[in-house]
């Protein structure tokens, strides 16, 4: 079967971007910035952008467009007598068990636009949308009909294949993000009069930071342009050999942390001005923004246009996730791709459900890809550059464009000797903190 790829160096960035961008980035990204103090934080994640996060990505585009096969063979041809082909299959699991519960807290968006429009958010005082938000969590007939949706959405775009289905949506959702992020921009600004938002994500603080913002910032760097489960590797696959591949990387990450920024921009300015301390962590989006609407003057619209774009950012990084599993499919039992699409979605569907009802399996899943499966996955395939390919075939494919990448000897010592490290740090100190341990309170 002759492999898919993408038709246009757009198509791959946007799509690659698509996956990048999520819910980590205008989610998390905004919280856990307001925790550990704002612009200094936001000076820490670009810096960990570049010298951890951006290696990683060059590396799993590489090898999955070195090898042009999926995840799972890619590591296996380039060390046919090793055991690297295991992180092809660490990739697939990541993927199968972040989608089973990612989707379930993209359905609360999605559920969350319902309320929106139907206006069932608005006039209500803190504690009723604290109480939504607990409902909206505890009740598994809300959550999993939801997730059902998404995962359909999901499935449609990846059942019409990489440059019918991903590539073509990806360059319809990414612009409509980027659109409906700027129109909440401009309002949450016109509200912010002292300018207090502004000044809290550009004005650095360094006394704000401690060595625990320092390893937020490294995990909310490697994390935010999903790395370590395969999505790269196999968007890398479908990249065109005359495409400047670093080039690619490098627009993929500034797209990224672009986002993200302008989630910040998003967020801080309407929070100050209303009140509300922007460190109010996991619950900023479902419980403290739905107040900050209420506030608002044409609160209700902001409101819907708010939680589409968490929607469409939501989808956007589900399909790469959904297409790691299509992938494997297809390659190791040589199905059709709506067959084995389907086959995908009803298997997340039915883990999902567990998730969707059960909440501590939600937490272990959460942790459990956090914690171990991510960072590991990670770890191993930048340090799989410098022990099973090394620097002359790297070296190659990155100017395989028939370019010159300049900063190869920067890139290749970032990646042998900087980055495994930084993520081997990130993945010890978050499994003793998975079990209770703290080593920076």
């Amino acid at each position: 079967m002759k492999r898919e790829g993408f038709n246009s160096k757009a198509g791959a960035i946007a799509a690659a971007a698509g996956s990048a961008v999520g819910l980590g980035n205008i989610w998390r990204f905004p919280y856990v910035t307001g925790e550990n103090g704002g612009a200094a934080f936001l000076l820490l994640y670009v810096l960990f952008m570049i010298l951890i996060a951006l290696p990683v990505l060059m590396s799993e585009f590489s090898i999955g467009r070195m090898t042009g096969k999926p995840v799972t063979d890619a590591f296996k041809t380039l060390s046919p007598k090793g055991y690297w082909y295991g992180i092809g299959f660490s990739g697939v699991v990541c993927a199968f068990v972040i989608m089973s519960f990612y989707n379930v807290v993209a359905g609360w968006t999605m559920y969350y636009v319902y309320l929106s429009l139907t206006g069932k958010l608005q006039g209500l005082n803190p504690e009723e949308v604290s109480q939504t938000f607990e409902h909206t969590m505890s009740d598994p007939l809300i959550s999993i009909f939801w997730m059902i949706i998404m995962l359909s959405l999901t499935g449609y775009v990846v059942a019409h294949g990489v440059s019918k289905g991903i590539e073509r949506y990806s360059k319809i959702l990414m612009p409509i993000l980027l659109f409906l992020i700027i129109v909440v921009c401009v309002r949450s600004i016109s509200l912010d009069t002292e300018n207090k938002g502004i000044y809290f994500l550009l004005a650095p603080d360094f006394s704000k930071l401690s060595i625990k913002s320092v390893l937020e910032a490294l995990g909310q760097a490697f994390f935010s342009l999903s790395l370590g489960m395969g999505t790269m590797t196999t968007y890398g696959s479908y990249i065109s050999k005359k495409q400047n591949l670093p080039k690619s990387a490098m627009s993929v990450a500034m797209i990224d942390f672009f986002i993200a920024f302008l989630a910040g921009l998003m967020i801080f300015p309407c929070a100050f001005a209303c009140g509300v301390n922007p460190g109010s962590g996991p619950g900023l989006v479902f419980e403290t923004l739905p107040n900050v609407f209420n506030q608002m003057p044409m609160g209700y619209l902001i409101s819907i246009v708010f939680f589409l774009l968490l929607v469409v950012a939501a989808v956007t990084s589900s399909i790469s996730m959904l297409e790691v599993l299509v992938d494997f499919l297809l390659s190791r039992y040589n199905m059709k791709r709506p067959r084995a699409t389907v086959l995908a979605v009803s298997l997340t569907i039915i883990l999902g459900i567990g998730c969707a009802t059960f909440s501590p399996m939600l937490d272990f899943f959460d942790n459990l890809s956090a914690n171990v499966l991510l960072p590991l996955g990670g770890f191993f395939i930048i340090l799989f550059v410098p022990l099973c390919i090394g620097a002359k075939k790297m070296r190659e494919e990155m100017e395989a464009h028939g370019g010159k990448f300049k900063l190869f000897p920067v890139f290749y010592f970032l990646a042998k000797w900087v980055a495994p490290w930084a993520i081997l740090f990130i993945f010890i100190s978050k499994m003793l903190s998975w079990m209770g341990i703290e080593l920076f309170a």
